[in-house]
């Protein structure tokens, strides 16, 4: 049975305050591996529940997983949260990336190491492409270090596309990941 930490904290945590028509209920990866990760990712949720019409509702375990991309990278630490906002999506992508650049976040290499990591796996049932974002996130399907957090907090979900969360674990080994 896993365990899920949920929280609703910061200066608008009352979910009633944000009203169904505003409201869009969105999950985000976090993920670090330089400077104390574990320090990283956990300041960048009290970041995120300062952001303005807000709410964090539930966190997963963080889970140190192997590195995907160019071989020598420390271990990561990652893990996803699910919010509410009335934040608009590309308005969600801009803090995301500042909380990011507060980090010290480096763009050098595609799947470098990096001492924070923030993506918008889902904003509510949208489906979004553009030039800065895509949404549903197009690699979320082919990551455990997004399926298994993801799933801890959200078993029953259905992605827009209609495919249950849980189908996609049936193909997604655990290999590489550890609970912490």
């Amino acid at each position: 049975m896993v365990e899920v930490q949920t929280h609703v904290v910061g200066a608008n945590a009352n979910p009633l305050s944000l009203t169904p028509e505003m409201a869009v209920r969105s999950y985000i990866a976090l993920g670090s591996n330089l400077n104390n990760p574990l320090d990283q990712v956990s300041r960048a949720i009290k970041e995120l529940t300062r952001l303005p019409s807000t709410c964090l509702l539930s966190q997963s375990p963080w889970y140190r997983t192997a590195p995907v991309g160019p071989a020598g990278q420390p271990d990561y630490i990652n893990g996803v949260i699910e919010i509410e906002t009335a934040l608009e999506p590309i308005a969600l992508l801009d803090a995301l990336q500042s909380i990011e650049n507060k980090h010290n976040r480096v763009r050098e290499q595609r799947w470098g190491p990096r001492t924070l990591d923030l993506d918008m796996l889902l904003y509510g049932e949208q489906l979004i492409q553009n030039t800065r974002l895509v949404v549903p996130h197009p690699e979320m399907k082919n990551r455990n270090f997004v399926l298994y957090p993801l799933y801890d907090i959200a078993p029953t979900l259905i992605l827009p596309c209609s495919t249950p969360l849980k189908q996609l674990l049936e193909n997604c080994s655990p290999a590489g990941m550890v609970r912490l």
